[in-house]
Order: C-alpha cells, then sequence, then structure tokens
C-alpha cells in the first residue's frame, strides 16, 4: 500500500468554510450576541471586572482560597483580575495562562475638568491612550467612571447609556471656518487641549432676576444637576476617574450581519473570549489561569498594570495553598501563556501600510504574531518555535482555524503587548488574538466567525 503524500504547501482555512455547519452557524451567532452585550455593558476596566468577577462567583469561584477551593478569584483595586482553576497535575508540573488587557484608548476628564466659555457649560479632558482625534468629534459621547467622596464612599457614574438619558459630544470646526485646519498635518489640525466636552447650556436660577453679566451660571447649573443625581460637589472631581467613551450598544454590521462593530474590542475580545474558554474547560489537566490587566494602552504601567507584581504575588499565593513545596520560579518556567491581544486586520483601502503574505486577515481565524515591537523587533517579546509548533498541533487537532501574521510593514508597523512582561519570567509565551478593522477608533469592526474561532483556540490550549 502506498504512503499517502504529504501537504507540501500550506493552505489556509476560512473560518466561514470551518463553521458552515447549521449548528456551527447559530454557535458563532449565539456567541456573537453574548459578546455584544458584554461590550455594551463594559467600557471601562472597572465595568468589565466588576462584571467577569461576579459571573465567576456565580460558577463557583471564590475569593477565599484555601487548600480545598477549587477555583479562586482575585481582584486588585477593582482593575485588575485573576481568575485560577486547579488542575489534575501539580503546580510545579506547569500551568496555562491567558492574559488580556481590559482598558481601551478613551477620552478622561482632568481633575479640573468643568468651566463656561461663551454660554456654553464644558469639561477639559485628557486623552488616554492611542487615539485619532478627530474620531472622538462630533459623535455621541457617554460619561463612565466613578467618583470617591472624602468619607470613602465610592459613586458609580454613568450618563449617556439609557436611552433617556442625555449624551455629551466634543464639537468640530464647520467646513465653512476650516480653510487654514484642513491645509495643516493631521497631527498638527487637532489640538488635544481642544478636545472639550460640551455639558450643559441652560444656566441656573432661570426665571429669576439676574444681571447679564453674571458669570459661571451654566456651570453652577451642571454643578446643581451632578449633585442632585449623584450627590457630588464639584471638589469631588478630584477624587474621579471619569472616562468619554462611545454612547451606545454594539451592532452587527453588514447586509449580512457577519461583523461585530462597536467600542473597545481591543481588547475586550480577548478578555471575553478568555473568560468565556475558561468556564467551558471544567476539567483541566493542568491549573488554568485568566489574567485581566489594566494600563496596557499606556506602556502596563502602575499598580493595576502587567509590569506590576500583583501576578507574582497571586501565583504565590496558589503555590503556598495547592502545593506549599513547590519552588515559584520552577513554576513560573514550567509554565505556558497566550498574551491573548488583537492584531490589524487588512483594510483595502489601505493596503500600502501592510505587507500581504504576512498580514492579518478577516476570516481566517486568531491570528499568532510570534513577535512584536517595532523597526527591528525592538521591545519585543519573541517566541520560540517549540511552542509555536505546540500550539500549532493542538489547534490543528482541535479543528480550530488561525493564522500568523504580523503587525504592519517593518519600517512602518509594530506595537506592544504584555508579552514581555510575562516572558521575563522564563515562561513560553506568544501574542494571539482576532484581526480587527478601525483598531483604536470609536467604532472598531471584528468577524464573528473570527471571534468564535478564538474561543475555541482558547479552549484548546486551557485543556491540552
Amino acid at each position: 500500500m502506498s504512503k499517502k503524500t504529504p501537504e507540501l504547501e500550506h493552505s489556509q482555512k476560512n473560518c466561514w468554510d470551518v463553521y458552515s455547519g447549521t449548528a456551527e452557524k447559530k454557535a458563532v451567532e449565539a456567541c456573537a450576541q453574548g459578546y455584544i452585550d458584554f461590550i455594551s455593558r463594559c467600557k471601562t476596566e472597572r465595568e468589565t471586572v466588576e462584571h467577569l468577577l461576579t459571573r465567576a462567583k456565580a460558577a463557583g469561584f471564590r475569593e477565599e482560597l484555601g487548600p480545598k477551593v477549587k477555583a479562586y478569584a482575585r481582584a486588585q483595586r477593582g482593575k485588575t483580575l485573576l481568575l485560577a482553576r486547579r488542575g489534575r497535575k501539580p503546580l510545579s508540573e506547569g500551568f496555562r495562562l491567558i492574559g488580556a488587557h481590559a482598558d481601551t484608548p478613551r477620552i478622561d476628564l482632568k481633575q479640573h475638568p468643568l468651566y463656561e466659555d461663551s454660554g456654553l457649560g464644558l469639561m477639559k479632558t485628557h486623552y488616554y491612550g492611542g487615539i485619532r482625534k478627530y474620531q472622538w468629534l462630533a459623535r455621541e459621547l457617554a460619561l463612565h467612571g466613578v467618583v470617591v467622596k472624602k468619607d470613602g464612599a465610592v459613586v458609580q457614574v454613568t450618563v449617556g447609556e439609557d436611552p433617556a438619558d442625555p449624551v455629551l459630544t466634543i464639537t468640530d470646526l464647520l467646513p465653512h471656518l476650516a480653510q487654514k485646519q484642513v491645509e495643516q498635518k493631521v497631527a498638527d489640525a487637532f489640538d488635544a487641549e481642544k478636545l472639550n466636552a460640551v455639558v450643559g447650556h441652560e444656566p441656573s436660577g432661570r426665571g429669576e432676576e439676574k444681571k447679564a453679566r453674571d458669570k459661571d451660571r451654566v456651570k453652577g447649573r451642571v454643578l446643581e444637576l451632578l449633585h442632585a443625581r449623584y450627590g457630588i460637589a464639584e471638589a469631588d472631581l478630584f477624587s474621579a476617574e471619569l472616562q468619554l467613551v462611545p454612547a451606545g450598544r454594539a451592532r452587527s454590521v453588514g447586509l449580512d450581519a457577519s461583523m461585530v462593530g462597536g467600542y473597545g474590542h481591543d481588547d475586550r475580545s480577548c478578555v471575553f473570549a478568555a473568560f468565556e474558554a475558561l468556564l467551558a474547560e471544567k476539567t483541566p489537566e493542568h491549573t488554568q489561569l485568566a489574567l485581566f490587566w489594566d494600563k496596557e494602552e499606556i506602556g502596563s504601567e502602575g499598580a493595576t498594570g502587567a509590569q506590576s507584581r500583583f501576578f507574582e504575588y497571586a501565583l504565590e499565593e496558589l503555590v503556598e495553598v495547592w502545593e506549599p513545596k513547590a519552588r515559584l520560579s520552577r513554576v513560573f518556567e514550567r509554565g505556558m501563556a497566550i498574551s491573548a491581544d488583537v492584531n490589524a486586520a487588512v483594510d483595502p483601502d489601505h493596503l500600502d501600510v501592510f505587507e500581504k503574505l504576512n498580514a492579518a486577515y478577516m476570516g481566517l481565524g486568531p491570528c499568532f504574531n510570534k513577535f512584536t515591537g517595532h523597526r527591528g523587533k525592538v521591545g519585543a517579546n519573541d517566541a520560540h518555535p517549540e511552542f509555536v509548533a505546540f500550539l500549532r498541533r493542538i489547534l490543528d487537532q482541535a479543528g480550530v482555524p488561525w493564522q500568523m501574521a504580523e503587525l504592519g510593514k517593518v519600517d512602518l508597523g509594530g506595537g506592544g503587548t504584555v508579552a514581555k512582561f510575562l516572558a521575563k519570567y522564563g515562561m513560553d509565551v506568544i501574542d494571539m488574538g482576532p484581526a480587527v478593522l478601525s483598531m483604536h477608533s470609536p467604532f472598531e469592526v471584528l468577524g464573528k466567525a473570527d471571534l468564535y474561532a478564538t474561543v475555541q483556540a482558547c479552549r484548546a490550549f486551557y485543556k491540552s
């Protein structure tokens, strides 16, 4: 009997061909609808962590760690979360970690935000992460966040999501008066200090005897409304974290409804995929870890970013309780991790910035980035080929479509993720996530089949 000739040329699988059956199509759509609800309600890192922690507790995760606890949850300052499910094998034989970031580019309010000018109440802002400033002008914005009062009381703020709510906006210059602006470079034409949110117009004391020259009546009216709704005064804004984000729900995109459009696919699509996979794979061989960080979009800094020692401290606690005789360094070195983050999908209107042979495409499943960094892999984690081969094998065995790519042309593209902060512990780690159009914009676009395939890839990794 003659041996079968091996297939020498690589052939890429399209997700829609892989998931073409009726039951699979229903599963893809059900996954997408669950995700639409998730990113519609979770628009800040605090909201994301609170939502995940609530669902994790309902699924049996406990915040008190003990020898008999099989599923453990630990949150850090409401912005970072570790979920751990104990495996049949000891921690010293390694773990399976998927890490993603829950923060997203946005516009924050300054600590002295509120003022009045030209009959309008306005709020000063400072943008967070890599935004294209013009994309945030003349659109509906919602205000999300927390205000912490002097007595420690935490006030949750959400304005602009309920259909009965008003929304906020940042104005744009009309084309009739923008001749000078349109001749400028984009970097010069949009000044960050002019990204001021319009929050009011009606003056306080309306109907009373007031002199026309009385100042700050509109600002006063805004403060009255904030106090009536939230019980806060202007000084309370010093101890607040308030964010402007796109208002409204995520939506299906395309005449075929094959995509999801919304705010925060980078990187809450990967948060969603990792979390859903963790809940689905309940009987692991190796301990499963899901880690959701803050601050990735500004360098993973601070007490809740990937450069903090939160993960190290949390894993140390797990080792002390679940395997007291194990060495923490050995546990780290035998771990395997996926830095779950999105890639830029090839945009047919901007082909000049992509190297098509090594670019990510919508519809081809989650994308592995062997390395990130920029200009010669500077600042990159570079995954070992043995680990790449391992992942190829488990995904192919699970029938999950996937692709390999990098972010843009060598001298044009690049970027950073949390992968290098995990790699310093000696574990195997690689970046993986779906390809997204309009990344970092207020309305990113993600393929529904790619999202489903990413969930399946995370499941295959967790049970490997």
